[in-house]
């Protein structure tokens, strides 16, 4: 009987070696929060990013995230930074004029905040971090080497961002389906006595948004072009 139960207790000691060791969760690390916020953030928007949720994503008790980070406003701030950081083209393939540059950058722009919808919503409202204010100095320099005068150079700041922001908002928040598209247009086909222009442009069937994005921009940028 000694022996069978010796044996019993050896098979049940195998199998206990045999499972896999517990996954251990990397330690908690302001970078770790971040990049969870943006996840969570990504996934729920702006309301579903509460401090227990986030913790709960990081397997971490809510008061130690207050080790990394002070209230739920920094996060706020940080994962919308973190989102903004302007990713340069690769070596050799710079663009070769301002106009080249600043378009490239203001695209980049608009595409990080198309990944992430609910940055386009919170930049207006917080502090603005690094990384934009890093975007905002290299365009003033841009606009500055394309003759930009100081004295215009706030407004020609402002306007752009303008573009970009109304832009991807307007992108991020216009769904409507092909067939949806089809009948309005049908519908001011009908009274195209009333709405000509629009009309005849076909506006309501224009989904190319990258396009009209990037012509709308050169005409703005038209306008800050040295005469």
């Amino acid at each position: 009987m000694a022996a069978k139960n010796s044996g019993a207790r050896s098979k049940r000691t195998r199998r206990t070696s045999e499972r896999p060791p517990p996954v251990q969760e990397p330690p908690l690390s302001r970078e770790r929060i971040v990049t969870t916020a943006v996840e969570l953030l990504d996934a729920q928007g702006i309301e579903g990013l509460t401090m227990r949720r986030l913790a709960d994503r990081l397997g971490a008790g809510v008061m130690s995230l207050y080790w990394h980070v002070d209230k739920k406003e920094d996060v706020f701030d940080l994962a919308l930074d973190a989102v903004l950081d302007y990713r340069a083209s690769p070596p050799g393939n710079e663009p070769q004029d301002w106009r080249g540059e600043a378009i490239h950058m203001l695209e980049d722009w608009r595409a990080s905040m198309l990944r992430h919808p609910w940055s386009a919503s919170l930049l207006p409202r917080r502090v603005l971090g690094p990384n934009i204010l890093s975007r905002l100095e290299r365009l003033s320099q841009i606009l500055s080497r394309a003759g930009v005068a100081d004295t215009n150079l706030n407004a020609a700041i402002w306007s752009l961002w303008n573009y970009v922001m109304g832009a991807t908002i307007t992108r991020a928040s216009f769904d409507v389906s092909d067939d949806d598209r089809a009948a309005a247009q049908q519908r001011l086909t009908r009274l195209s006595e009333r709405y000509p222009t629009i009309e005849r442009s076909r506006l309501l069937l224009d989904d190319d948004w990258n396009g009209a994005f990037r012509k709308g921009l050169g005409f703005l940028l038209d306008g800050l072009s040295p005469k």
